[in-house]
This record gives structure tokens, sequence and C-alpha cells, in this order.
């Protein structure tokens, strides 16, 4: 992955940060260190961020494209989910 790519990710993958600097990774509180308004507001952020990214996603998979054999051509397979992708991106707007 490029490191000019912006990756927003959970608390799941904490290691990220060794291999990729443009990272963004949640804070997280504990019990003798809670959370400043700051580091809520960043969190509300990333998790704006990520949601639509899950929630494109979720509607993706409804097609199971990617669940099922692919019986057709192969040279169609990127077309197909191209298209999945535009009829999805236009129901979302």
């Amino acid at each position: 992955m490029p490191q000019s790519t912006l990756v927003f990710v959970d608390l799941g993958y904490l290691g990220i940060m060794k291999f990729h600097e443009n990272t963004f990774i949640p804070a997280k509180r504990s019990r003798n260190h809670p959370l400043t308004q700051e580091d809520k507001e960043l969190n509300r952020e990333i998790a704006k961020m990520r949601i639509e990214v899950e929630h494109f996603k979720a509607k993706f998979k409804t097609f199971q494209i990617m669940a099922q054999p692919y019986r057709n051509r192969r040279k169609r397979f990127d077309l197909r989910a191209e298209l999945i992708c535009g009829i999805i991106n236009h129901k979302m707007m």
C-alpha cells in the first residue's frame, strides 16, 4: 500500500503503525486515563469515515458476487463488479 494513502482502521489494527505511517486509529480509553474531548472528537471523525465504507461493503455483499462461484467469463468479472458498485453509489446518493 502506498505511504501517501490515508488508512482509517479500528483498534484491531494496533500494529499497523509500524508498517504504514498515514494510519488513523481511534484513541483507546482506560479506567485510569479517560479520553479528552479532543480524542472523542477525533474518534467520531474516524468513525464517520469508516461507517460509509462499512455500509458500502454490506450493500455490496447482498449481490454475493464475491461469495458465490463466478460462472461467467472471467474477463467480464471486473465489469460486473464495477456495475454493482455504480448501482450502489447511485442508490446511496
